[in-house]
């Protein structure tokens, strides 16, 4: 009886503000009332690392993991870190820079995340 109602409390993310849920990763990207804004890097381990929401209804900050989204991207992923060296733009270390990287490097994988985010197709409510 337990493990029912646990796994019925089991969403994909709530607001901390105003305490809306989304059951799942599909209707939180398909809100139009939330928007990325910018990402921290965990150079130590990738996934671990936090996407930045604006939630516009409340007008609060969400974060989430990156590996909350991991399952977005089935691309490349590079074994080399190239931060801080002529092929790296830096963008990991600015947390609102959104841009995807053309670097070969570990961390591009995520920022190909970020990109599918934001180009996601909302659909209407």
């Amino acid at each position: 009886m337990k493990k029912e109602s646990q796994q019925e409390d089991q969403h994909f993310k709530q607001c901390p503000s105003c305490g809306e849920v989304w059951q799942t990763q599909q209707n939180f990207l398909n809100d139009r009332n939330l928007n990325i804004i910018g990402y921290q890097v965990n150079f130590l381990r990738l996934e671990l690392g936090y996407f930045l929401f604006n939630h516009n209804k409340c007008r609060t900050t969400l974060s989430l993991l990156a590996n909350s989204f991991k399952n977005l991207y089935s691309g490349p992923v590079y074994k080399e870190r190239k931060t801080q060296t002529a092929d790296c733009p830096e963008y990991c270390l600015k947390e609102s820079a959104l841009d995807p990287c053309p670097a070969y490097c570990e961390c591009a994988y995520v920022r190909e995340i970020i990109q599918i985010i934001r180009n996601w197709h909302k659909q209407a409510s």
